[in-house]
């Protein structure tokens, strides 16, 4: 298992919503809205009926006529829009504590979670057990949501299980990734419309975010083990109109060394529709080769194409993947002597049954190139020029601020290299998972 994207903030895949008047309508699609606003003033004043007559000379007074109805109450204004996304089978905390700290930062919120995770797996590899029981989030979200000067920080422990990656313990992975601040940065906003933000940002790749709670399903996919997720950098972020464009320099794949640039577009179509294109790579080469950067990942170059939408209970992300690796100096001395691909093709949605239970579902298809021959990189399980597949469903329910959640999930593998697949000798090409995962959203 490897790094990887996304905390998907607001400020990464930017949205731009449109908000259409009653006026705007009608000039949109007069047809379909019916006569404009002022049209339709003007035929209620030729048709409103005459005054009745008043009484005759000398008739008592009749009643009086009934008080004006009450104005309707006005609407209470809308909550803050805060950082701390969730995926479509959870929903964070609408009622945060916040502290007013003045003119200068306003209102700061304070939002967290706390949850834990079991699992059983097929055919472990070297390393792992058949099971686990670990912690999966223990973090405290701090942040303002308004003002010139924002800030967020997200601190604490987390685990990321991964399909087909070896799992590590919370513990561990966060001495062997981001250590115990994932997320922290400063953000500019001198207007709506621009944004500029610095320290370590959540990634612009990608469809699925870093941590289990932000997603539809506990375990990260096949595609996101390709893509980096936290990033070390300045960003800036800018809307027109329905599009929203982000553009990042940063480290990539966490290695300290700012020689990546990655951005990402969003046209929103509508409010149930979008279109987001990603791109990003390494300009130089680095000889960084970690748990944390690995080395072939961290000069590659990557490429998303996504659509998001709506209809009804339903929710549904298609995406398509490309990664390519350059055969250059960095990755020769570390004895990879060709190039290679992957390109592949995810499915994430979600289904609503009712407010408390929900549906996440992930089918995903990667193909790598190269062999064990030719010296090219192992991108996927199983080795050089393997491929990988699998369906993940997971059942979620939520009550207030509580949730749970079961999670049962397949990879298979093909064109694999003896020593690489799954199981203690590396031989076999499919692992199942049935995991659980609950806790509380504050």
């Amino acid at each position: 298992m490897r790094s990887k994207k996304k905390a998907l903030t607001g400020a990464i895949l930017a949205t731009a919503a449109l908000g259409l008047g009653a006026g705007a309508a009608w000039a949109a699609d007069p047809a379909a809205a019916g006569p404009g606003p002022n049209a339709a003033a003007s035929e209620l004043a030729q048709a409103s009926p005459p005054p009745p007559p008043g009484p005759p000379p000398g008739a008592p007074p009749g009643p009086p006529p009934p008080a004006a109805a009450a104005p309707p109450p006005t609407a209470a204004p809308a909550g803050p829009t805060l950082l701390l996304p969730v995926g479509a089978t959870l929903s964070a905390n609408p009622n945060p504590e916040n502290f007013d700290l003045g003119p200068w930062l306003g209102k700061v919120y304070t939002t967290g979670i706390v949850s834990g995770l079991g699992f059983f797996q097929s055919n472990p590899v070297i390393g792992n057990n058949d099971g686990y029981a670990d912690i999966s989030n223990g973090m405290v979200f701090v942040q303002n949501a308004a003002g010139p000067v924002q800030f967020f920080a997200q601190a604490g422990i987390y685990s990321i299980p991964t399909l087909s990656a070896p799992y590590v313990r919370a513990d561990k992975l966060n001495s062997l990734l981001f250590g115990p601040l994932p997320q922290a940065f400063v953000k500019y906003v001198p207007n709506d419309a621009f944004s500029v933000e610095v320290g370590r940002l959540p990634t612009l790749i990608g469809s699925e975010s870093t941590f289990t709670f932000q997603n539809d399903n506990i375990e990260r996919g096949l595609l996101w083990n390709q893509e980096n997720a936290v990033n070390q950098g300045i960003q800036a972020n800018y809307t027109v109109g329905p599009v929203a464009f982000a553009v990042s320099l940063n480290d990539g794949f966490f290695s300290s060394n700012f020689d990546w640039l990655t951005g990402n577009a969003t046209y929103t179509i509508n409010s149930s529709n979008q279109i987001i294109v990603c791109a990003g790579g390494n300009f130089g080469s680095s000889r960084l080769n970690t748990f944390g950067t690995p080395i072939a990942q961290n000069n590659s170059s990557i490429y998303n194409l996504m659509y998001v939408g709506t209809w009804g209970p339903w929710t549904l992300a298609p995406y398509l993947q490309f990664t390519h690796v350059p055969d250059n100096s960095a990755l020769q001395q570390a004895g990879f002597t060709h190039d290679a691909d992957t390109f592949g093709f995810s499915l994430n949605g979600a289904y609503s049954f009712n407010d408390n239970w929900k549906l996440g579902l992930r089918g995903e298809y990667i193909t790598s190139s190269g062999n064990a021959t030719d010296g090219a990189p192992s991108l996927l399980a199983g080795g050089p020029g393997a491929d990988n597949w699998s369906l993940t469903v997971t059942p979620t329910y939520q009550y207030k601020v509580f949730f749970a959640r079961a999670e049962l999930s397949y990879v298979g593998l093909g064109s694999t290299t003896p020593g690489f697949a799954f199981g203690k000798g590396g031989t076999s090409d499919s692992q199942v998972r049935v995991m659980f995962e609950t806790g509380v959203i504050f």
